[in-house]
């Protein structure tokens, strides 16, 4: 009878404790007190900012760093480390005054010596920095790149706190690309204690310090007690890494993320949700989303082919349905809250399925098989199979390939797609940012210029605008090659993405700010 009972005891427990487990596994981890909780899509690549090349990375290095100015509110250039700057009667040359009281977290104060150590780390050729197009215009820098000069001559210390830098010549949009997270400052002796490994143990000035980073599960930021300015309402930050929007969703619901950038599949439902409705933020992003076209190998070499790609998909039905509106449409690659100028009509293609097979038929691409890049983010996958259905419509097939975040960025820097779905952020307040970057041939692949484009004509007419301080005659440049390049068709830009966050109930003071590098992370209280 005992033996019968324990038997009966033991085999009920091997089943309950599996299903206890699993409980235990699904139920959220212990929150740290008075810290905030966001969520990432996918791990960072690096925190290293001589390497960062994207938003996430871009949005954590914000809290971790600091650079000689920053931007306003209005988008305006502001005093960051830097407490005020001169720029010469010529335009070419600025010479900053850097705040004294500054340090780094570990203790020592930050000199000009930095910034120049900082900048000349992001053109050697030994950093193998994506970024050196932001300072390649500095008097000297070609030649430090190609290794005839063992310094910048147009980086100059003047004393401890004067530090001054010279153009070749006069660049309008210079002192916004300052604010990039590429011009943050590093400190040398952590940089060259950890070497390579700097990415993951990174140290600024910002108003938080790296606490520590698990690969594909979290990054913890804790709260710098030696910040120079307005100090961090919060303990810290814990970034949690998550994939599936789901789980993501889930977790939001439980009380476990703070913020939550609110995927598509849910957004809907919580705008109308009384619970949530009164709680959601939405901001006009300054940001182009758009699907990319291979035009260094067939068959999107082909200029009319590109130009029926765009022609096959109804965009502005995605926008409508799919993406319920959560942005505006898009004409071009410049953001209509950047664009100073109108496209001509007859530069965007209009849906029109019968005209795009026509050509595919023309060109003898009927049935033709392409792979199409995307992430593993369920609303892209999403869309994906959408454009696929478009454009299998007009002749074209799409095999569908999900990478992870990293594997994804390389191979399309590589170039292995025929196309890929992609969106620019804004780095700084100027339509070059969505110019110079993206579609000037001297940036293919990593440096931004993913579809590898090349068209002399838009690099002249790009570089004329880079040196022109006159905002008219920047803008007839500027309009004239985004005509160009919405005529090539290397991009089927589809819409400018709205933010649409929503906080919880005990949330206070979240900011939500148009370019990513605004956003440190100060403002943000938990009143639970």
């Amino acid at each position: 009878m005992r033996v019968a009972t324990l038997c009966r005891h033991l085999f009920i427990a091997c089943i309950l404790l599996p299903v206890i487990a699993a409980l235990f596994s699904c139920s959220p981890s212990p929150r740290l007190d008075d810290y905030a909780y966001y969520r990432l899509n996918f791990n960072p690549t690096t925190l290293d900012p001589a390497l960062i090349v994207d938003v996430q990375g871009a949005s954590l290095a914000a809290k971790l760093f600091n650079g000689l100015v920053r931007l306003n509110e209005d988008l305006s250039v502001a005093p960051d480390i830097a407490e005020r700057w001169e720029l010469s009667k010529d335009g070419r040359s600025y010479r900053f005054f850097i705040r004294k009281g500054v340090a780094f977290a570990n203790g020592r104060e930050v000199r000009a010596e930095d910034f120049k150590y900082s900048f000349e780390r992001i053109l050697d050729p030994r950093t193998k920095s994506p970024n050196t197009w932001v300072l390649e215009k500095v008097r000297g820098a070609k030649a430090f790149m190609d290794r005839k000069a063992d310094t910048v001559a147009g980086f100059r210390v003047r004393d401890a706190y004067t530090f001054e830098i010279t153009l070749e010549r006069p660049f309008a949009p210079f002192l916004g690309m300052l604010t990039m997270s590429a011009a943050y400052v590093v400190p040398r002796e952590e940089v060259e204690r950890w070497g390579s490994d700097f990415s993951s143990h990174v140290m600024g000035t910002g108003p938080f310090v790296l606490e520590r980073w698990l690969p594909n599960r979290e990054v913890v930021l804790q709260r710098n007690e030696r910040y120079f300015d307005r100090p961090a309402k919060v303990k810290g930050i814990v970034c949690k890494i998550i994939p599936e929007d789901l789980t993501a969703i889930t977790e939001f619901e439980l009380g476990s993320l703070d913020v939550l950038s609110l995927p598509g599949s849910a957004y809907g439902r919580f705008r109308a949700d009384e619970r949530w409705s009164s709680h959601i933020i939405a901001l006009q992003g300054v940001n182009t989303y758009y699907l990319g076209l291979n035009t260094a190998k067939p068959p999107f070499d082909n200029k009319r082919l590109r130009k029926a790609v765009a022609a096959a998909i109804d965009r502005n039905k995605i926008l409508e349905t799919f993406f319920e509106k959560r942005g505006r449409p898009a004409a071009g690659p410049v953001p209509d809250l950047l664009r100073k100028w109108s496209l001509s009509p007859e530069g965007v293609h209009p849906y029109d399925p019968a005209a795009a097979r026509a050509v595919i038929e023309q060109e003898g691409r009927a049935g033709v098989r392409v792979t199409m890049y995307i992430t593993a983010d369920q609303e892209v996958v999403d869309l994906a199979e959408i454009v696929q259905s478009y454009l299998l419509a007009a002749g074209i097939s799409v095999q569908i390939r999900q990478l992870e975040w990293s594997a994804y960025k390389e191979a399309i820097n590589r170039g292995e797609p025929h196309l890929f779905w992609l969106s620019w952020w804004a780095d700084y307040p100027d339509a070059e940012n969505f110019l110079f970057p993206l579609f000037h041939s001297s940036n293919l692949g990593s440096a931004g210029n993913r579809t590898r484009y090349v068209n002399k004509t838009v690099d002249a007419l790009i570089e004329k605008g880079q040196y022109s301080f006159d905002e008219r005659e920047r803008s007839r440049y500027y309009r004239e090659a985004e005509s160009m390049i919405v005529e090539d068709a290397p991009w089927v830009p589809f819409w400018h993405r709205n933010d649409i966050l929503v906080k919880q109930p005990w949330v206070e003071g979240l900011e939500v700010y148009p370019i990513t590098s605004m956003d440190k992370g100060t403002e943000i209280a938990l009143r639970r």
